[in-house]
């Protein structure tokens, strides 16, 4: 197994990745998680799937190791991803930390509902992923989430909020 270094070999490694990360573009999610050990919630652009061919479809998330919602997620066990609207920047402005919030209160002022799992989905995402954790490893300094999906909402119509040159965009058909 391998150890995460405190620095790279090369000192404008880690601005050279940064960088051409930022080009590339993702989707922006929320990832919440409720139950006994707490709510709490985080925006992430680092959400992938795995398979949809294994006993439940999985995916990965991750989120970074200082965050409250992983140790939530962690303990809870269950988190539900919330692929944003494009029309949805400010949720994921609030979830980021961008925003100050009602009473540290990421939830209020906007309508949730709750998964299966107890986690809480926005009413009204572009889709939506009802996860247990299966595994879970810290790299560098954030958590690589392994959930599997027990249930799955997906909107009728509406186009995916995207995160790409540091800024909030739309996906445009070609």
């Amino acid at each position: 197994m391998a150890v995460a270094r405190a620095m790279t070999a090369d000192p404008t490694l880690r601005d050279r990745f940064l960088d051409a990360m930022s080009a590339t573009a993702c989707t922006v999610s929320i990832v919440t998680t409720d139950g006994p050990h707490g709510r709490a919630g985080v925006t992430v652009s680092a959400m992938s799937s795995i398979s949809a061919d294994t006993h439940q479809p999985t995916l990965l998330v991750c989120v970074h190791h200082l965050s409250p919602a992983a140790g939530a997620i962690l303990k809870n066990r269950a988190f539900c991803v919330n692929v944003l609207r494009d029309d949805q920047s400010a949720v994921a402005d609030r979830f980021a930390g961008r925003v100050p919030v009602v009473d540290g209160d990421k939830f209020a002022g906007g309508a949730w509902t709750p998964m299966a799992s107890g986690s809480p989905r926005v009413v009204d995402p572009l889709a939506a992923f009802d996860c247990q954790l299966l595994s879970h490893q810290r790299v560098g300094t954030h958590f690589v989430l392994v959930g599997a999906a027990d249930d799955i909402f997906v909107a009728d119509q509406g186009a995916p909020l995207v995160y790409a040159r540091r800024a909030y965009a739309t996906a445009t058909p070609l």
